[in-house]
């Protein structure tokens, strides 16, 4: 397929990027710095964009069977849209260019997923810490929610740099209220490529976790 990735230079996108090209696919990752994206192949465009600029959008959007979202930033200690802004904007490219398959990565802990990331981030973390970066990313499920693309949401526990696991608990309502259930990069990364063409969560938010 011909994917585009957004946030392709995070640890998670590069990891989609990775695992996307061994198993075939043609990709282009849109990221807003090309120089620290250290992966190099023939079935890689990498393109220059900007998220949060409609302007630049066109042309990395344009002939993709599906987009999946891995966008994130470090601005957690101030008030910042970029996540919904963000996703809007690609939204809007999307039914520009008759895109319809969505996948973002989001978090546990957000919307109905409240307090299922365990109680260290649902006591100390978010409210301290993440509050901004949650709150953006919950306007960030609730636009994709009412679009009209074919959208799968993706709420991993707490992300490591651990190996790819082809096993692993994925539903709507993983999690613990408890405990932090955590997933590795690479997991959350085979299980999106794998759910690329699925129906079996189209239209849902779903949690992974080991």
């Amino acid at each position: 397929m011909k994917l585009l990735i957004i946030g392709g230079t995070g640890k998670t996108g590069r990891e989609l990027i990775k695992q996307g090209l061994e198993g075939g696919h043609t990709i282009t990752a849109l990221v807003r710095n090309p120089k620290k994206l250290k992966i190099t192949h023939k079935k890689l465009k990498v393109i220059k964009s900007d998220v949060l600029l409609p302007e630049s959008l066109d042309l990395p959007f344009q002939d993709q069977d599906a987009v999946i979202s891995a966008l994130g930033h470090k601005r957690f200690f101030i008030k910042t849209s970029i996540l919904s802004r963000g996703t809007l904007n690609c939204i809007d490219a999307m039914q520009k260019h008759h895109v319809t398959r969505f996948i973002c990565i989001t978090s546990l802990g957000i919307n109905e997923s409240r307090f299922k990331l365990g109680i260290y981030y649902t006591l100390f973390t978010i409210p301290l810490i993440l509050y901004f970066y949650f709150l953006d990313k919950s306007k960030q499920e609730k636009l994709i929610m009412k679009s009209h693309l074919e959208w799968t949401i993706v709420r991993p526990g707490q992300l490591t740099n651990g190996k790819k696991r082809t096993t692993y608990k994925h539903s709507t309502k993983v999690g613990h209220y408890i405990f932090t259930k955590m997933i590795s990069r690479a997991s959350v990364a085979h299980f999106i490529l794998q759910n690329i063409t699925s129906l079996t969560y189209k239209y849902k938010a779903v949690g992974i976790v080991n």
